[in-house]
């Protein structure tokens, strides 16, 4: 009997005690730290813990500095492909191998599109990065190399001189992080949008 009435006492100790550890948890993980996370991302750093838009002269958001979009006006420099369309809820490339046909097939596709926009061109100087899918399909970035090919097309379709576009790409060309990690880059929509208001 007496072991009996211990054991029940100590089942029920131990049942308090997991309880209040879990709820100390929960209110520790699940509540304190996310609002202290939040608050302080909101306090040092709003504009990245906003998601890094971007807003016209309006006050209007028009895309994220994170996340690459479409541009259809030949007009305007050209991002990586995107076989998801640059749709962020669906993150993710095919992954397919260089022989997958379906994956040889959107690279000839691909290069035919370039040919036929950038007749001045030579496709020997097409840069692979603007025939590939980057890992999330979201890339907003491009090469240097990726931007300057495409100034023969943007010069002959705005007018503007070939200069002028080299020091547009030349002044939105991001160096490597710490000067070692990553390569040079170019954020499209953030060259796109000077590069429409130089067109005004």
């Amino acid at each position: 009997m007496t072991n009996s009435t211990s054991s029940s006492g100590s089942n029920g100790s131990l049942f308090m005690i997991a309880l209040r550890a879990s709820i100390a948890f929960i209110l520790l993980c699940g509540i304190i730290y996310p609002l202290v996370s939040t608050g302080l991302a909101q306090l040092l750093f709003p504009h990245q813990a906003n998601g890094s838009m971007i807003k016209d002269s309006n006050g209007r958001i028009i895309g994220s500095s994170l996340i690459g979009q479409s541009f259809t006006d030949p007009a305007y420099f050209q991002g990586r492909v995107s076989s998801i369309d640059y749709k962020a809820e669906a993150s993710g490339s095919n992954n397919y191998a260089p022989s997958n046909p379906d994956m040889l097939q959107r690279t000839k596709d691909s290069i035919a599109a370039w040919q036929a926009a950038n007749p001045d061109v030579p496709v020997s100087q097409l840069p692979l990065a603007l025939i590939t899918n980057s890992g999330s399909g979201l890339d907003p970035h491009i090469t240097p190399a990726s931007a300057d090919v495409q100034i023969p097309r943007i010069s002959k379709l705005t007018g503007l001189s070939p200069d002028t576009l080299k020091e547009l790409v030349k002044k939105h060309t991001d160096g490597r992080d710490l000067g070692v990690f990553g390569d040079p880059r170019v954020n499209v929509l953030e060259l796109n949008i000077e590069l429409s208001q130089l067109r005004k």
